[in-house]
């Protein structure tokens, strides 16, 4: 647990966000992000949703479990003045989505 709460502590950081602005933000009270953040608390997976859209960083970067980042490999070429970082960090999110839900047995659908 303090492992994922220094990581929130770390991306609240990066993403200049104070406590109470990213407890406002994920509508997590402010006294339970702080308990989150110094590991007196298990984050729910909600939680971590959350806090991982407010502070631009994945699921995967703040539960420690970035088996997906650290596999994938991409090439592609940027078009219509596309950022290649901003692209690359999209993917990122939908492949940590489609191996979560691969891990929760949750099928996809179209």
């Amino acid at each position: 647990m303090v492992d994922i709460g220094a990581r929130i502590e770390r991306a609240r950081q990066a993403a200049d966000l104070s406590q109470r602005a990213l407890a406002d933000a994920t509508g997590i009270s402010q006294p339970t992000l702080s308990r989150i953040i110094s590991g007196d608390r298990a984050a729910k997976m909600p939680e971590i949703v959350a806090i991982a859209c407010e502070t631009g960083h994945t699921v995967a970067q703040l539960t420690g479990t970035g088996a997906v980042s650290e596999r994938v490999q991409c090439a592609a070429r940027a078009t219509n003045d596309a950022d290649m970082a901003d692209m690359h960090q999209a993917l990122l999110g939908f492949l940590e989505l489609d191996a979560y839900l691969d891990d929760q047995a949750i099928p996809a659908t179209i």
